[in-house]
C-alpha cells in the first residue's frame, strides 16, 4: 500500500492542486466581464480593483511558507480549499466598487498562498520522486484554465447566474483538498526518506539571497508571459485590425501553446536547466520581436506561439533548481521567496507593456518585451551561479538512493 508522502502520492497531490488552481483562474478570467457588469464599474474602476488581487496576494505568500515549514505540507490543503471558499463568495459580494475590492483582496490573498503551497508541494515531490513533476503540473494548471475558462463561456451563453462557475470551481477546489489531506503527510519531514530534511528552520539574513537571483529571473519571466497574456488582444485588434471576435483567439493562442509546451518539455530534469532557461528566454525574446513586426495576424500568431513556448518553461524550470537544492526545513519559506520576487513581475507586466505603449505605441510595447527576455536570457548564468548552482547548472542530488544528498551539490540557501 501507498503510504503517504510517499513520491507517487506526493505527486498525485501536486497535479490535484494545479488542477483546482488553474480550473479557479480559468472561471475568473472568463467571468470578468459578468463581474463588472454585476458590479457597475468602469474600465478605469476596475483596474483599481484588480489591484487588490495583488494587494492580497503579496502578504499571503511569505506567511503561507512559514505556515508550511512549522506545520507540514498539508497546510496546503487547507490553502487550496480556501481559493474555492473565497471565490464563491467573491461573486455574490462584488455589487459595488466596495464590494469588487474587498472580494478580489479575499481572493488575492487565498491565491497567493495557495500559489506557494501548491509549488511546495510540486518541489518536495520532485525531490523525493527524483523525476520531473514541477512542469508538468503547470502544464495541467494551463489547461484547466483554458477548459474552465471555456466552459464559463458556456455557462455564460446558456444565461447561468454568475456564481454558477464559481460555485463549480469552489466544489473542484474542496475535492481537491479533502484529496491532498488524506494523501500528503502530516510531518515537514516525511518525503519517503529520500533526500536531506535537515537544516535550520530559517534560511537566515544571508541564505534569502540565492531564493532572491532566482526570484529575479522569475519576475522577468512573468513579466514577459503576463504582458501578452493581457496584451496580445488588444494588439491583434488595434494594430492588425482584426476583428473583436477574433482578436480574443489571440490569448486562447498563448495559453493553449503554453500548456502544450510544458507537457512536452515535463521530462527534462534539472540538469538541463541551464539550456532550458537560455533557449526559453532566447524564443521569448525572438517571438516577441516578431509579434512588433508582423504585418499580419497570422504572422503575429506564430510570433506569440513562439514567445508562449518560450516563457512557458522559464518559471517552472527555475523552481526546479529550487527543489532540488533546497533543505526540507526551509523548503516553504524558499518557495515562498521565489514565487512572492516573481509575482511582481507578474503584477508589473501588463503595466509595464501600458507604459510603453503611451511612449512609443503597442508595436514599440512589443519591443520593449524582447528587451526584458533579452535581460533574461544575460542574466540567467550569472545570476545562477551567484545563486550557488556550479557555472549556472544545478547539482541535484542522487535520489536514486538514500540517505543523505551528495556533499558535492550545491544547497541553495544553505550558510557558507
Amino acid at each position: 500500500m501507498t503510504s503517504a508522502g510517499s513520491p507517487r502520492r506526493l505527486t498525485a497531490s501536486a497535479f490535484v492542486a494545479f488542477a483546482a488552481f488553474g480550473s479557479f483562474w480559468g472561471v475568473w478570467g472568463g467571468s470578468v466581464p459578468r463581474v463588472q457588469q454585476q458590479a457597475g464599474v468602469g474600465d478605469g474602476q476596475l483596474g483599481l480593483a484588480l489591484l487588490f488581487i495583488g494587494a492580497g496576494a503579496l502578504p499571503a505568500m511569505p506567511l503561507a511558507g512559514r505556515a508550511l515549514d512549522r506545520w507540514g505540507p498539508r497546510v496546503s490543503a487547507a490553502a487550496i480549499a480556501a481559493l474555492g471558499a473565497a471565490g464563491a463568495a467573491a461573486a455574490p459580494a462584488s455589487v459595488n466598487l466596495v464590494g469588487l475590492c474587498a472580494a478580489l483582496a479575499l481572493v488575492g490573498a487565498a491565491s497567493g498562498a495557495a500559489d506557494v503551497a501548491m509549488n511546495a508541494v510540486a518541489g518536495r515531490a520532485e525531490r523525493a520522486a527524483g523525476r520531473p513533476v514541477i512542469t508538468r503540473a503547470h502544464a495541467v494548471f494551463s489547461s484547466l484554465v483554458v477548459l474552465a475558462g471555456l466552459g464559463t463561456g458556456l455557462a455564460s451563453a446558456a444565461s447561468l447566474p454568475l456564481a454558477a462557475p464559481f460555485l463549480a470551481a469552489a466544489a473542484l477546489c474542496l475535492a481537491a483538498g479533502a484529496a491532498l489531506l488524506a494523501h500528503l503527510p502530516a510531518r515537514r519531514g516525511a518525503t519517503a526518506g529520500r533526500g536531506r530534511a535537515a537544516g535550520p528552520a530559517s534560511p537566515g539574513r544571508h541564505g534569502i539571497v540565492p531564493f532572491l537571483l532566482v526570484g529575479v529571473l522569475g519576475a522577468l519571466s512573468f513579466a514577459s508571459e503576463n504582458a501578452h497574456q493581457s496584451w496580445s488582444a488588444v494588439f491583434a485588434y488595434r494594430e492588425l485590425r482584426s476583428g473583436a471576435g477574433l482578436s480574443t483567439v489571440a490569448p486562447a493562442v498563448f495559453a493553449g501553446t503554453v500548456a502544450i509546451t510544458r507537457f512536452l518539455i515535463g521530462g527534462l530534469g534539472p540538469a538541463h536547466a541551464r539550456t532550458v532557461l537560455l533557449c526559453g528566454a532566447s524564443a521569448a525574446a525572438a517571438g516577441a520581436a516578431v509579434i512588433a513586426a508582423a504585418p499580419t495576424l497570422l504572422i503575429a500568431g506564430l510570433g506569440l506561439a513562439v514567445a508562449a513556448a518560450g516563457t512557458a518553461v522559464l518559471f517552472p524550470t527555475l523552481l526546479g533548481l529550487v527543489s532540488v537544492n533546497v533543505e526540507e526545513a526551509r523548503r516553504g519559506r524558499a518557495t515562498s521567496v521565489v514565487t512572492t520576487v516573481s509575482y511582481l513581475g507578474f503584477l508589473a507586466g501588463p503595466g509595464y507593456v501600458g507604459l510603453w505603449a503611451d511612449a512609443v505605441g503597442l508595436r514599440g510595447a512589443m519591443v520593449a518585451v524582447a528587451a526584458l527576455a533579452a535581460a533574461l536570457l544575460v542574466l540567467t548564468p550569472p545570476l545562477l551561479r551567484l545563486g550557488g548552482g556550479r557555472g549556472g547548472e544545478p547539482g541535484p542530488p542522487d535520489v536514486r538512493r538514500r540517505g543523505p544528498r551528495s556533499p558535492s551539490a550545491p544547497r541553495y540557501g544553505a550558510r557558507r
